[in-house]
């Protein structure tokens, strides 16, 4: 049985703003709410490595081997700055128009999103720390338990990104036609990929 301590404390983290909320925001506002769904979609696919890792003890390594946490660390480093960098020069086509582009790849946004998840180590022992809180011994299979709280916090991530990226589309009707505004908003949002980059570089454990 799923507790209320882990369906309330899953909601929070996952409203906490991070490096996956900000993509969507950031994809919702310059590229709308189609693009919004597939960047939600693609940071939701990327917990599935991190949290197979952990429930399998892949994570072990991680947590036991310097150069296997450095070499993760750094490719999520490195991609967080080369978001950072098509953001700050208006690479992809990030501009507020008044309708929403048609021709944006939606497979390439959602991929986005999956690496950004996919390449940050600390994922994978956050849900090495979390699951076991929540885990009844005496109750059925303990791989099947982590299993099913994991899917629920995956459709947790799900839900309330897309509600991230809903928000931020919606935001587009009243930013529409500020060049400076949308370049203000595209340089806001690369200098918090690069701060998140930092964060990540700075990351012991």
């Amino acid at each position: 049985m799923v507790s209320t301590e882990f369906l309330i404390t899953s909601l929070i983290l996952v409203l906490i703003p991070g490096t996956g909320v900000i993509y969507t925001l950031s994809t919702g506002l310059f590229q709308g709410v189609r693009a919004s769904f597939a960047a939600a979609l693609g940071c939701t696919l990327g917990i599935v490595p991190s949290m197979l890792a952990s429930i399998f003890g892949l994570a072990v390594i991680l947590n036991t081997s310097a150069l296997a946490f450095q070499i993760v660390k750094f490719a999520g480093v490195a991609y967080l700055l080369y978001l950072a960098w098509c953001m700050w020069t208006e690479t992809g086509g990030l501009t507020l128009g008044k309708k929403e582009a048609q021709n944006i790849n939606l497979f390439q946004v959602a991929l986005k999103g999956c690496l950004i998840n996919v390449l940050n180590p600390k994922l994978t022992l956050f849900f090495l720390a979390f699951l076991p809180q929540f885990i009844v011994t005496n109750i059925g299979s303990t791989v099947g338990q982590m299993l099913l709280i994991g899917g629920i916090f995956m459709g947790m991530t799900l839900v309330v990104f897309i509600l991230y990226g809903v928000l931020a589309s919606k935001a587009r009707q009243y930013l529409i036609g500020s060049s400076n505004v949308a370049k203000y908003l595209q340089r806001a949002f690369a200098a918090s990929f690069a701060l998140l980059a930092a964060k990540l570089a700075l990351t012991e454990r």
